[in-house]
Parts: structure tokens; sequence; C-alpha cells
């Protein structure tokens, strides 16, 4: 499960929602067939409720939706709250340089000189740019995830490599 954003608030009276998004191109959620809402992030695929998205549209900056089925403010208002998540499956494929923050989750990073500075753990979103939480037991480090410090992602081998000095 690839979790999207959130869903915050109802918009107006015919079941709009207000949407959190956790990604940067959210309008390539009009691609995605099938969303799966749940009010926790961290439950079992199959504890996930599936909607279909009807429109998905920018409103004064932000990210507002209509679901199939979700038609007045009190079905809105109960989706308050909820995580929007999709199958890996039917998301949009990556361009080039392009990651899924679940795709980097749990890669080794290793810097210039070969040693190993642990694991992707988390990511964080900062605004300027994201941020690499890794991990190696003892140490947490925050890595930016910029051109001048990452210098090669290797999903397939799991392998990040980064100039990035070990006592940094």
């Amino acid at each position: 499960m690839i979790v999207l954003g959130r869903i915050v608030a109802p918009f107006g009276v015919l079941g709009w929602l207000r949407i959190h998004p956790f990604g940067d191109d959210p309008l390539g959620w009009k691609a995605i067939p099938h969303w799966l809402l749940s009010p926790d992030a961290d439950v079992a695929t199959d504890a996930w409720q599936m909607y279909v998205p009807a429109t998905v549209k920018v409103h004064g900056g932000g990210l507002l939706a209509k679901l199939q089925g979700v038609d007045d403010r009190g079905s809105a208002e109960a989706l308050t709250g909820c995580y929007i998540g999709a199958l890996r499956s039917d998301l949009p494929l990556t361009g080039k340089d392009e990651y899924y923050w679940r795709d980097l989750i749990g890669l080794e990073v290793q810097n210039l000189q070969g040693m190993s500075l642990g694991h992707v753990d988390s990511l964080l979103e900062t605004g300027a740019n994201d941020v690499l939480v890794v991990v190696d037991g003892k140490n947490r480090r925050l890595l930016p995830f910029v051109g001048k410090v990452v210098v090669n992602v290797d999903t397939v081998g799991r392998l990040i490599l980064v100039d990035w000095g070990i006592d940094w």
C-alpha cells in the first residue's frame, strides 16, 4: 500500500473532500482507478475500503476530490481524517530520478568511500527538499535528498550512494 495523502475536511454540502497530499503530483491521482481509504495508515491492505474517484481538482491552492457514492456533507464528514492509499500496481510509473518514498525506505545508504551509513528509515518533507532519515542502530542522520548529496539510487540493488562523510 502506498499512502498518498489524508482527507482533512469536507468541502461544501455535496460530498466534496479537502485533501492534504503527501506527494508533489496529486493531479496524477486522476489516473488511479481506485482509492483505498482507512482511518489508520498501518493496517493490512484488506482493511482499506475502496472508493472510485469521480473528480480531482486544484481549488484555491488546495486539492479537492469527489468520490462516487459520497454525495452529501455527512458522508464526507465521516471520511475526515482517513488516509488515502493506492496499490503500487495502480500508480503511474515514475520518471527518471523520480521515486515513491515507499521504494526508498529500507535501502542501504553508502558513501563514496564505501562505508555504510545505515538504511533509510523514513523521509521528511521540508518544503525546500525531501530529507532521508538514515538509521544505523546507534546514529540517526538527516541527509538532504538533492543531487549534490545523492549520487545514485539503485532500487533494484537496494542501495543509495551519497556524497556524505561518515562523521558528519
